[in-house]
């Protein structure tokens, strides 16, 4: 199953399901609803269901009264104010319109238009429940990074808990919203499960030394401020009143699945995760290269003249070698590249010799390759981050940095022993010239994770040695909003409570022996020995009858809409049947709040094989070391400065808003200006809200000669296994 295919083939669903007399259609979109088509879809895929134009709702289009419309758009109040103004006051845009939304649609917006001079026009509605972002095949994120920022920057005094208390409810609200779509999208009603508060005594998001004043206790004493928990229960409760209201949910399944579970927890479950230097192929280029949301990696790509061009690769699903290559130790990943290389050479190029023995060997050969562009492209791209990797590897001294990092993870070193000399090989680190600033944070953080906090003064020598800037010291110290103690006098006692990580039966690398807790969760939760006072039910559970649960501590929310009033003469389009999938393995969706990192998305993919689950991890987006640093820099500032909320949070003392007020402001798009009068141009031209055009010699959009050739589109899958190798030493070449 791949979730990417999933909304793939839900947004064609829909679109075929509209088929008006004359055979085509025009698509009307906004800027959010297309940007998570076009996520999924080609434009040719679109066009090739009998879309004759693709047209902006918010730009000037000319009247097409002789077509029917689909209009795909998010639920928000100023697009149903745009579709009924389209066929009000005399004016009919299109000769019907079929309304696909893709989030719910409020009651109240129902009504609207079923009460607007767009009603005759309207031949059916239909709620698509797509809203969320398909990254990877098993990987989904709502893309909300500023959300790290509301979960966990303290309050600055007692005046502003409760309005950023009332801020974060919106912020779950609409969380939730995308996670209850990620189970409508998989046919999933699943028992939910969600993280306790931390123990009383450690800083968490509502319990800072910041403010101690009454509003502060006030909200210290409700037992749902804990952020994992009120969105456990949001997401329950939306999910139970769409059950209430589509009491056929979930659809049967052939074959049948059995009823998944959904974990909810957040980033401060596992701090050690996003700070910690991983060196599976993925996590690692994400970390060391500039690679833009995890899919843009820029490069310069040899010629056959042996001149350098910059390309711009997206690493995505669609990349055969990118997707079979990810999840692989570098050095794995490197044989396995180096092979496939020269067998392809062997079997494409009449290759004679010995092949490529090392990247220097394949870099030239891949030079006098002019015939084989696209192979040598894909190629030239793994082969340039496998370089650039490596460089940077031996550069930045990883491999001591590394192994610092990892006995301050795991609490033992490579042969199973306490770490008793972590001080000695840390600060010649921290007192290098070659060792970046970055990567002291990092090994300092993780050294008082290890030790559960250091006397003050102890941590002030470690920034003296490691030379760090405020800003650095600051993402240290900001640790503790996030439940880590930085802080210990002598006589305190450990109070983490972990999770312990089981010891691995397989050989692993010395520099890769730390597991996400992420995995330990998934394996006990499998094996049916996941605490359950650590991890709780939040109503029913497998084995037990429904638990008494009170969803007192969680904010009123929108129920799912069930446009159950005022039939008009038109009905609502019966939601689309799910697709018929061969897989009946049991899922288990994970949700992390506050980011997630490579190494969990990785673990997914892994424990699905090895527990035979389908795993499906989501997050409010996908973090790296140096994202999740230069966010700690600034969290204390609420976001100041931070690349996803440059002005911070901001403070507000407005009053707490509706669902929808928060989703329309989310979804806001400004109307485009009216077209200036123009001479009409020699030619027929395209109107000004035209995003596409199907091409075509005829204005009539007749002629089914306009077909958009497909072929070669699609993702390939992954061929073959790697060989399991000896995996001490890691990259000694």
């Amino acid at each position: 199953m791949s979730l990417i295919n999933t909304l793939k083939a839900k947004f064609l669903e829909a679109i075929r399901s509209v088929n008006p007399p004359g055979r085509w259609k025009i698509l009307v979109v906004d800027e959010h609803s297309q940007r998570l088509l076009g996520s999924v879809l080609k434009q040719f895929d679109i066009l090739e269901e009998n879309v004759t134009l693709i047209e902006s709702i918010t730009s000037h289009r000319e009247p097409q009264p002789q077509f029917e419309a689909m209009y795909l758009l998010m639920s928000t109040t100023q697009n149903v104010d745009r579709i009924i103004r389209d066929f009000s006051n005399g004016h009919q845009q299109y000769a019907a319109a079929h309304l696909f939304f893709v989030d719910g649609l409020a009651e109240h917006l129902f009504e609207r238009l079923t009460s607007s001079p767009a009603e005759p026009y309207l031949k059916a509605l239909q709620e698509l429940f797509l809203n969320f972002w398909a990254i990877e095949a098993q990987a989904f994120s709502v893309r909300s990074p500023g959300a790290f920022f509301n979960m966990y920057s303290p309050p600055r005094n007692d005046m502003l808990y409760k309005p950023m208390r009332d801020r974060l409810d919106e912020e779950l609200r609409f969380m939730s919203k995308m996670i209850t779509n990620v189970c409508l999208t998989l046919n999933e009603y699943p028992y939910i499960r969600t993280r306790p508060p931390p123990p009383a005594e450690t800083a968490s998001r509502w319990r800072t030394n910041l403010a101690r004043g009454s509003d502060a206790r006030a909200y210290e004493s409700v037992e749902g401020d804990y952020v994992a928990k009120v969105l456990a229960f949001m997401v329950q409760q939306s999910l139970d009143e769409y059950k209430k209201t589509n009491p056929d949910f979930p659809k049967p399944s052939d074959p049948p699945r059995p009823r998944g579970t959904l974990i909810i927890t957040d980033r401060s479950m596992d701090t050690f995760a996003p700070l910690l230097h991983e060196f599976t192929y993925q996590a690692m280029a994400n970390d060391l290269l500039p690679i833009e949301d995890g899919t843009t990696y820029r490069y310069k790509f040899q010629t056959a003249v042996g001149a350098y061009e910059d390309k711009v690769a997206t690493l995505s699903d669609a990349d055969s070698v990118w997707t079979e290559l990810r999840h692989m130790h570098m050095r794995e990943a490197i044989d396995k590249l180096m092979a496939d290389f020269n067998q392809f050479m062997q079997d494409n190029a009449g290759f004679k010799g010995e092949g490529a023995a090392n990247l220097n060997d394949m870099k030239d050969m891949l030079a006098n390759l002019p015939q084989y562009q696209e192979q040598r492209e894909k190629f030239s791209l793994h082969l340039n981050m496998a370089q650039e990797c490596m460089a940077i590897f031996e550069r930045d001294k990883l491999p001591a940095v590394a192994n610092v990092e990892q006995n301050c993870a795991t609490g033992v070193t490579a042969e199973g022993k306490a770490p008793k000399t972590l001080v000695e090989d840390m600060v010649p680190l921290l007192d290098s010239r070659d060792v970046i600033n970055t990567n002291k944070v990092r090994i300092i953080a993780l050294y008082i994770q290890h030790r559960d906090g250091v006397p003050d003064e102890d941590r002030r020598r470690l920034y003296q040695h490691a030379r760090l800037t405020l800003a650095e010291q600051d993402a240290v110290n900001a640790l503790v909003n996030l439940g880590v103690r930085i802080s210990r006098q002598s006589g305190d006692k450990d109070i983490k409570k972990r999770l312990k990580q089981k010891p691995s039966n397989e050989e692993e690398y010395e520099l890769s022996r730390y597991k996400p807790v992420l995995r330990t969760v998934l394996e006990d939760h499998v094996a049916s020995k996941l605490d359950t006072t650590l991890f709780p039910y939040v109503k029913d559970s497998p084995s037990a009858a429904p638990a008494a649960s009170s969803l007192r501590s969680s904010p009123a929310i929108q129920p799912a809409v069930s446009l159950r009033s005022q039939k008009p003469n038109w009905h609502k389009a019966a939601r689309g049947p799910n697709n018929a999938q061969q897989d009946s393995r049991q899922r288990i969706i994970v949700f992390v709040a506050g980011g997630m990192t490579y190494s969990e998305m990785r673990e997914a993919y892994l424990l699905s094989k090895s527990l035979n689950k389908e795993i499906i991890v989501g997050s409010t987006h996908p973090v790296t070391p140096q994202h999740f640093v230069d966010d700690l820099k600034v969290l204390e500032m609420a976001g100041v400065g931070s690349k996803a909320l440059p002005n911070g949070l901001g403070e507000t003392n407005a009053p707490p808003r509706s669902a929808q007020e928060v989703y329309d402001q989310k979804y806001f798009t400004r109307d485009a200006p009216p077209p200036q009068r123009a001479a009409p141009p020699p030619s027929p031209q395209p109107s000004k809200g035209r995003l596409l055009q199907r091409p075509s010699p005829v204005s009539s959009f007749t002629g089914s000669s306009l077909s958009v050739n497909s072929a070669g589109y699609g993702e390939k899958e992954s061929a073959g296994t790697t060989e399991k190798k000896k995996k001490r030493g890691f990259l000694r070449f």
